[in-house]
C-alpha cells in the first residue's frame, strides 16, 4: 500500500514550529511497511488544502493529515476533507459528550464553537480522543482511505498507535516487521562499508542505515506472509550485523536509547560514575539523569567551565592549564580522575572543548574536543574534531562521552583490584 502525508498550518510554513509530526508518521508508516512517494505541507488556507487533497487521493491508497482539527474559523481540515470525500457533518453525540467533560476536567468555559468539534463527516469511524478535544477522522470510499489526525504531538502520537497503526497493519496483505540494532563509536559511511555487501545484495529482507547524532542506526526489514517468518528471516542478519559489528552494537531494542544502554551496563557492573564537563556544561550528567533508575549509579556531575573550578573542584594542576591549556588531552585526563576522586566514584567522564563560534585558533580550531574517562584505575583519552554550530558540537561531545564511558565499562569495569 502506499500512503501520502500531508501536514496543515500555516504555522508549519512559517517555521514557527518544528514539523515532528511528520518524521513520526514517515517512520511509523515504514515501520507498517507502506510505501511512502509524499509529503506536503499546506497553509490553513481550504482552496490549497482541497486541491492538495484531491491530488492525493487519486494517487494513494492511504491519506494522512495532521492538524487543522481545533475550533477555530481557520480549523477547516474536517470540512475540506468532508467535501473532497463527499460526505455531509453530523454531530457526534459521544464526541459532543467527550468535549464538555474535558473542558470542565480543565476548568474551561464551553464556549458555542468548541461544539464544531463535535462535527464529523456521515459514516466515518471516529477516533476518540482522551488526550485533548479534538477526535480524529477515518472515511473510507472507493478503495482510498482518508485518516484525519489531530495537530498537538501528545495527542497525535497516541491516536495513531492505538487506533490507527493496528487498523492499517490489518489492511495490509504481507506481515511487514523491522529490528533495529543501534551502533554508536562508528560514523554511517564506515558500517555502511562493513556491510556493503550485504546491501548489495538483499532483496527480502532490506537493511537500511540511519545516521543520528553520534550514532548509526540499522534497521531490518523482512515481508513474510505470517509474523513468526518475518522474525525467522531477520534472525541470520541481525546475528550477521552482531558478528561484524562486534561491541559497537549496544541494543536492538528501537526504545533503549545509548544513555540507558550505558546505565544498564553501570548498573550490571555494579560502578558509580560521576561526570566532569566544561564545554558542554551539564548536557552529559542531563542525558543521564533521564534514565530512570539511574540514581542507582549516578553519584555527582561537576560543570567547570573555568579554569578555577576545574582546579578547586576537580584538581586540575595550574602547571597543566598553563602549559598545555584547558582544552588538551592532559586536562581532559586531570578532570576525569579528579571527578571520579572527588565523588568517590568508580568511573568518571569528562568533557572540554572549543564548540564555538568563537575562540578557536589555527592550532586549536573550533570544535575540537577532547574527552577521557576513568574506570577502575585506568583511563582513556581521545581526541574530537566536529564541525557545525554550538549546539551541534556539544551533542556531538555529549554522545561521544557516552560512548567512551561504555567503551571503558567493557574493558575495566571489572577490574577488582582497585580502590580508592
Amino acid at each position: 500500500m502506499t500512503v501520502e502525508l500531508i501536514c496543515v498550518g500555516t504555522e508549519l510554513l512559517l517555521g514557527n514550529i518544528v514539523n515532528t509530526n511528520a518524521a513520526f508518521l514517515a517512520e511509523k508508516c515504514a515501520q507498517l511497511g507502506l510505501s511512502m512517494y509524499y509529503q506536503s505541507v499546506v497553509g490553513d488556507n481550504p482552496g490549497r488544502l482541497e486541491g492538495l487533497l484531491r491530488e492525493a487521493v487519486g494517487r494513494s491508497d492511504v491519506v494522512l493529515l495532521s492538524g487543522g482539527l481545533g475550533p477555530t474559523e481557520d480549523d477547516l481540515t474536517k470540512e475540506t476533507a468532508a467535501k473532497v470525500m463527499g460526505k455531509p457533518l453530523v454531530e457526534d453525540a459521544r464526541a459532543r459528550a467527550e468535549i464538555e467533560r474535558t473542558l470542565a476536567k480543565l476548568g474551561r468555559d464551553i464556549t458555542e464553537n468548541n461544539w464544531k468539534q463535535a462535527l464529523v463527516p456521515e459514516g466515518c469511524k471516529v477516533l476518540y480522543n482522551p488526550n485533548g478535544t479534538a477526535p480524529g477522522i477515518l472515511m473510507e470510499e472507493e478503495g482510498t482511505c482518508v485518516i484525519l489526525l489531530p495537530g498537538p504531538p501528545n495527542e497525535l502520537i497516541p491516536m495513531f498507535e492505538d487506533q490507527v497503526a493496528p487498523y492499517l497493519e490489518k489492511k495490509q496483505p504481507q506481515a511487514i516487521r523491522s529490528k533495529m540494532v543501534k551502533l554508536c563509536g562508528i560514523g554511517e559511511s564506515a558500517a555502511e562499508t562493513r556491510i556493503l555487501d550485504l546491501i548489495d545484495a538483499q532483496k527480502n529482507p532490506t537493511i537500511a542505515p540511519y545516521a543520528k547524532t553520534g550514532e548509526v542506526h540499522l534497521r531490518i526489514t523482512a515481508r513474510a506472509e505470517e509474523e513468526s517468518r518475518a522474525y525467522e528471516m531477520i534472525r541470520p542478519v541481525e546475528e550477521e550485523l552482531r558478528r561484524r559489528f562486534g561491541d559497537l552494537a549496544y541494543t536492538d531494542d528501537p526504545n533503549v536509547t545509548l544513555e540507558q544502554a550505558v546505565v544498564e551496563m553501570l548498573k550490571a557492573h555494579g560502578l558509580t560514575v560521576a561526570t566532569a564537563e566544561s564545554c558542554t556544561g551539564g548536557l552529559l550528567a542531563g542525558r543521564l539523569v533521564n534514565v530512570p533508575g539511574v540514581s542507582d549509579c549516578f553519584k555527582e556531575g561537576y560543570v567547570t567551565y573555568s579554569n578555577q573550578a576545574k582546579e578547586k573542584l576537580l584538581g586540575v594542576s595550574a602547571e597543566s592549564l598553563k602549559e598545555h591549556g584547558a582544552v588538551s588531552p592532559q586536562v581532559a585526563e586531570e578532570m576525569a580522575v579528579g571527578g571520579a576522586k572527588a565523588a568517590g566514584a568508580d568511573a568518571c567522564v569528562a568533557v572540554t572543548g572549543i564548540a564555538g563560534p568563537d575562540g578557536g585558533t589555527a592550532e586549536k580550531p573550533v570544535g575540537l574536543v577532547y574527552l577521557s574517562c576513568f574506570c577502575k584505575g585506568k583511563v582513556l583519552t581521545v581526541k574530537k574534531q566536529y564541525t557545525g554550530n554550538r549546539g551541534k558540537v556539544r551533542e556531538y561531545a555529549v554522545a561521544s562521552a557516552l560512548t567512551l564511558l561504555r567503551k571503558a565499562i567493557l574493558e575495566y569495569g571489572r577490574r577488582t583490584d582497585v580502590e580508592w
